[in-house]
């Protein structure tokens, strides 16, 4: 079996893969074009970020079994149409948590003392020593925006500094963050009470631009903003008016919006804003893991048929697969439509498996719950193997339960989540052999596609709505699929989904959700499954 390695990848990576018999070839820094003609030789292909693996690039690649990503990101992989030819997808999301973590430490020290600023000055034949006054971290606080995994590694350095550390974080319990010697807030309370703020959230619509101009002008005159997790999180249009107008005293930015960035870009013209070039991950040490751990995961498929951090199979035999593949995907989208209309952070999941279904080997298809569960706030952190692990860092209680008896349908998927704030139910289905539906939210029964860009509406069962509701879609140049209404008689409310060509935008949805008689609307992304696994 041949592998090509298209990205720099630690040199301990191509050992193992050499070691384990396979025939390895190091290209990188291919033209598309290039390596579009030479990806039929190969079964496995090893990228970083630097590889498009395009839906173009996986029709020509017509013996690829794997694409191995060394690291978390999988934004340059076309996983629906992998999963379309049967390709599996992994990553390696843990091997650079701890030197992310330390890279904000390090971003937050050099802005503190100026170091950056005091290296150039030198430089440049100076000598200001009053210029550069510093400030110390013991006795501040700091404000973390998401305390998962690395987030939890920088509030425990900056605890070892002496500093009191508060996070803004809806999804994780209250108990457990406590326990981590931290004081949950909300990200107004952060802002305001924050010496230092440090984001630590993948880039999903509800992360977009959570930092914004509103956020700014609560936080302190001497507040010092940092990210070190994902461009687009912070408005930089909004970061810049905050420095230059003095609204907080200064910013340090690893990632951004659009990446290379250039000199066009105000915030570097600006003496109190200090940047790298997407560091967080670039030591030896992080570099040497995830070529290890991925170089491990590509040859124990190619050569045992061994699946390990897949993001888009579970890791089970073929035969399982054939039979469970179908409630999997049910269950991963389930998950995430969950998550994304749900409030409040989840502490319960009970699983019940009803009809047939409960004969199957039903382990798979609660881990890809759990799955979808988190992706919409984890991204691509969470995967086959780790969202088990994930649920039970965050004190998630996962039961299952099985019955023969189904009243409506001969197999049915019936989720039950409890949230700090509320208790919702879905309950989904097959239709054939591989047509996914939900059949149930709450009290209301449908039977929608719960798959893709959609639009969750919540509003009162009186006519014209429907009406209003698709010319308004379809005035915003949006195309409306697919509508489920579901209803109930007895409170004259509905709930309807609408399955649409594009995710609709922030003004569009605000147009909605002012439409007479709609209570509330939201935005929808969905995982995509076609005649893959």
């Amino acid at each position: 079996m041949k592998v090509l390695i298209s990205d720099n990848l630690a040199p301990a990576g191509v050992t193992i893969l050499e070691d384990a018999g396979l025939d390895v070839d190091v290209k990188t820094g291919l033209p598309p074009e290039e390596l579009k003609k030479i990806i039929p030789e190969y079964q496995g292909l090893v990228i970083r970020s630097a590889t498009k693996v395009t839906a173009e690039l996986i029709e020509a690649a017509d013996n690829l079994q794997v694409v191995g990503r060394a690291g978390i990101g999988l934004d340059n992989v076309d996983i629906p149409m992998a999963s379309t030819r049967g390709i599996v997808v992994m990553n390696a999301p843990d091997g650079n948590a701890t030197t992310a973590a330390e890279h904000s430490i390090s971003m937050m020290m050099a802005l503190s003392r100026n170091i950056p600023q005091a290296t150039a000055s030198i430089k440049a034949g100076k000598w200001e020593k009053k210029k550069f006054m510093g400030r110390e971290l013991t006795g501040k606080i700091l404000g973390i925006v998401g305390i998962g995994r690395i987030g939890g590694i920088v509030a425990d350095r900056a605890q070892g500094l002496q500093m009191k550390v508060i996070a803004y974080d809806p999804h994780m319990p209250k108990d457990l963050v406590e326990k981590m010697g931290v004081e949950l807030v909300s990200l107004e309370e952060l802002c305001k009470r924050a010496d230092y703020i440090s984001v630590h959230v993948p880039l999903t619509k509800e992360t977009k631009h959570v930092i914004s101009t509103e956020a700014f002008k609560n936080m302190k005159k001497d507040a010092m903003f940092i990210d070190c997790a994902r461009g687009g999180v912070v408005d930089e249009e909004a970061l810049y008016h905050a420095l230059k107008d003095g609204e907080i005293a200064g910013a340090a930015l690893d990632v951004f919006a659009v990446e290379p960035t250039t000199l066009e870009n105000p915030l570097l013209s600006l003496d109190n804003f200090i940047c790298t070039p997407h560091l967080g991950a670039s030591t030896s040490e992080a570099q040497e893991n995830v070529a290890t751990a991925i170089a491990k995961q590509v040859a124990d498929y190619l050569l045992k048929g061994i699946i390990t951090n897949a993001v888009n199979v579970p890791s089970v035999s073929s035969d399982v697969l054939s039979k469970v593949g179908p409630y999997v995907n049910l269950a991963e989208m389930l998950g995430s439509f969950h998550m994304q209309i749900a409030k409040g952070g989840v502490e319960e999941v009970t699983i019940e498996y009803i009809g047939d279904l409960a004969d199957l080997e039903t382990g798979p298809i609660t881990v890809g719950f759990l799955k979808g569960l988190f992706t919409p706030i984890l991204k691509d952190a969470v995967n086959f193997v780790n969202a088990p692990m994930i649920a039970k860092e965050r004190g998630i209680r996962v039961v299952e339960s099985k019955t023969q008896f189904s009243d409506d349908f001969t197999n049915l998927l019936k989720v039950r989540v409890k949230t700090t704030d509320e208790e919702n139910t879905l309950a989904g289905t097959v239709f054939g052999k591989k047509e996914p539906r939900l059949v149930r939210f709450n009290t209301f029964r449908m039977e929608a596609l719960p798959s893709g860009p959609m639009l969750f509406v919540s509003n009162q069962d009186e006519p014209g709505v429907i009406g209003a509701l698709g010319t308004t879609i379809g005035s915003g140049d949006v195309n409306i699929s697919r509508m489920t209404v579901g209803l109930e008689k007895e409170r004259g409310r509905n709930v309807i989904l609408l399955n649409t060509d594009t995710l609709i935008q922030k003004d569009l949805l605000d147009t909605v959700r002012q439409l007479p008689k709609v209570n509330d609307a939201m935005v929808l992304d969905l995982p995509v499954f076609a005649n893959g696994f």
